[in-house]
């Protein structure tokens, strides 16, 4: 019986971190072609689902030709690809026009996350 409301307790918890987080996401707006796009794949896509930024602020993906989602209102109107736009509870809280190398893209993203009030530290 012990264990059973251990695990419960434990599930519980798990879940509403989890549910915290999905509030949380950051919106990268791309297109095919976009060379700079291309970069942050090649550089940073493989290790941010990684990263304790990855884990605060799970990447959804946004072909900016495609439809805007519901579930999302943007600040203004999309231009540039890529964009990095981080979205707390549905709202744009900032962004990142452009890509602007690895070490600045760090800086930036935990810049914007500590604005927000994002907690990073897992």
């Amino acid at each position: 019986m012990f264990f059973r409301r251990l695990f419960l307790a434990i599930s519980l918890l798990t879940a509403s971190v989890g549910a915290a987080w999905a509030d949380t996401q950051l919106v990268m707006v791309e297109e095919k072609g976009c060379i700079w796009c291309a970069r942050w794949n090649a550089e940073i896509a493989p290790i941010y689902p990684k990263t304790e930024e990855g884990a605060a602020a799970p990447l959804r993906r946004m072909d900016i030709r495609a439809k805007r989602p519901d579930d999302i209102t943007f600040a203004r109107s999309l231009t540039f690809t890529p964009t990095f736009v981080l979205v707390v509870e549905g709202q744009e809280m900032s962004r990142i026009e452009g890509y602007p190398g690895e070490d600045f893209f760090w800086g930036l993203l935990g810049k914007m996350l500590s604005q927000a009030n994002v907690d990073i530290s897992g």
